[in-house]
């Protein structure tokens, strides 16, 4: 971790994450546009198959890539826009995993981010994230999103799902 006098932007958004952490996520390394995450497959999270559920896999791959966006965070908060994970080969109960998430580019308000999860040697998944800054000036730190309609409205004509 950082030797800096204060937590870092990664450090502060990581202690703030109750999902990585509640499932025992750690936060290894971080540094200019990568990080380095730990997770060890639990009970919980294997599913029928006895291997661990792809969500937590996910998970795993998604929050290196949010702490790997956050060393960046010079401004306005970055927030994932996408991701696509490949699986590669299963993980299964009491295997530790580790994910680094590595800056591919960034451009505008946008970047790309790879992320490999890994039991020691082997690969496990391949993730791609995509982030985006939100504007600043947005509440909370969200974009805004226009005000939608405050009642439904029924169709003046039949659809085929009405019918």
């Amino acid at each position: 971790m950082s030797q800096a006098a204060g937590p870092t932007p990664t450090e502060t958004m990581f202690s703030a994450d109750e999902a990585s952490r509640g499932l025992g996520i750690e936060l290894v390394e971080h540094g200019e546009g990568t990080a380095l995450l730990r997770m060890t497959v639990t009970p919980a999270m294997v599913n029928g198959h006895r291997i661990a559920h792809g969500g937590y896999v996910f998970l795993l791959a998604d929050s290196a890539f949010a702490c790997a966006c956050a060393c960046n965070s010079h401004g306005p908060v970055t927030v994932a826009a996408g991701a696509d994970i490949v699986f590669v080969a299963p993980a299964r109960e009491g295997d530790v995993l580790v994910a680094r998430a590595e800056e591919r580019a960034r451009f505008g308000r946008s970047g790309v981010y790879d992320v490999s999860v890994r039991r020691g040697d082997e690969l496990i998944a391949e993730f791609r994230g995509r982030s985006r800054s939100v504007r600043e000036g947005a509440a909370g730190g969200t974009p805004h999103v226009p005000p939608g309609p405050t009642e439904p409205t029924e169709p003046t004509e039949p659809t085929k799902e009405s019918r």
